[in-house]
């Protein structure tokens, strides 16, 4: 048995971006509180609740993203890269109950509309699209390739359409006296946080449930090992992620004759990170002629 790893040990370093976009949306969270109080407006106020969930977010990615850097010990022999996943559950779990809070007080508020100042509402909400934006764009480049950095670009990507919707509100209520637009907006905000967060839910649930990431198909994964000539049988394969961008695979495989024992397993390895970026892969080799005198002794 042997075990390759495929993969480099450097990670893209996020740390000015958890900084920047943390201080940016700590700033803005006052803000929208003051001025979410002093005008009445629940959707600001459930906006702020939301960005506060997401700077909670952003320090548990934060935090997973520096784990993931250490190296294994002899109670963690694989690292902490686990914990990027972990982070990426929380976070979902963070915004299901930010979701909750702001539509319960949203449905208590239809019964007792609040007068609003739309001006207001228009100018702090569009400093919101502003720092939100600028916060999703810092996490734009890791989305596809690491589900704890794409849980921060979600949320705050959310985050600039949510606010953008509730500049259009203060539009409305600078010209009209629609105020049960308000909380309705804050249902509409709850809703649409649900939809950009179930994803990341489900896909964390299933990372730490050690199924086969979203990005690997195991019928490819099969195929490969059926149409590589080397092999005559595999079984005991195992595919499963080790953090939010590593995948690692386990197999034993049956070959007959002579073979260069190294070689066929750095082939296989140097494949399977080519071809399904699969970055830590233990191969065992087994004997045909042994494989059939076992079967034929059970």
């Amino acid at each position: 048995m042997a075990h390759n790893h495929s993969h480099s040990d450097k990670y893209k370093n996020y740390n000015k971006s958890f900084v920047l976009g943390i201080s940016l949306n700590v700033i803005y969270i006052i803000i929208e509180v003051i001025y979410g109080i002093i005008v009445n407006s629940l959707a600001l106020i459930a906006d702020a609740g939301h960005n506060l969930s997401d700077v909670l977010g952003l320090l548990l990615a934060w935090g997973a993203s520096y784990l993931v850097t250490k190296k294994p010990t002899r109670k963690y022999t694989y690292g902490f890269k686990k914990s990027t996943v972990l982070a990426a559950f929380l976070n979902a779990l963070i915004l299901l109950v930010a979701i909750g809070g702001i539509i319960w007080e949203a449905i208590n508020r239809f019964g007792k509309p609040l007068s609003i100042n739309g001006n207001i509402v228009i100018i702090v909400a569009g400093i919101g699209v502003l720092i939100n934006g600028i916060t999703a764009f810092l996490f734009f480049s890791g989305r596809k390739n690491d589900l704890n950095i794409r849980g921060a670009f979600l949320h705050m990507a959310a985050d600039t359409g949510i606010s953008f919707g509730v500049v259009l509100v203060g539009f409305v209520l600078t010209f009209t006296k629609y105020y049960w637009l308000d909380p309705a907006i804050s249902i509409l905000i709850g809703i649409l946080i649900f939809l950009s967060t179930w994803e990341l839910l489900k896909d964390s649930v299933n990372l730490a449930l050690d199924a086969v990431p979203e990005n690997i198909k195991t019928e490819e994964v099969e195929n490969y090992f059926y149409q590589n000539t080397s092999i005559k049988d595999f079984h005991d394969l195992h595919i499963w992620a080790m953090s939010t961008t590593e995948t690692a695979l386990t197999v034993h495989v049956v070959v007959e004759g002579n073979y260069e024992r190294n070689k066929i397993i750095n082939k296989i390895s140097e494949d399977l990170h080519n071809k399904f970026g699969i970055v830590h892969t233990t191969i065992q080799i087994e004997d045909l002629q042994q494989e059939k005198c076992t079967q034929n002794s059970i």
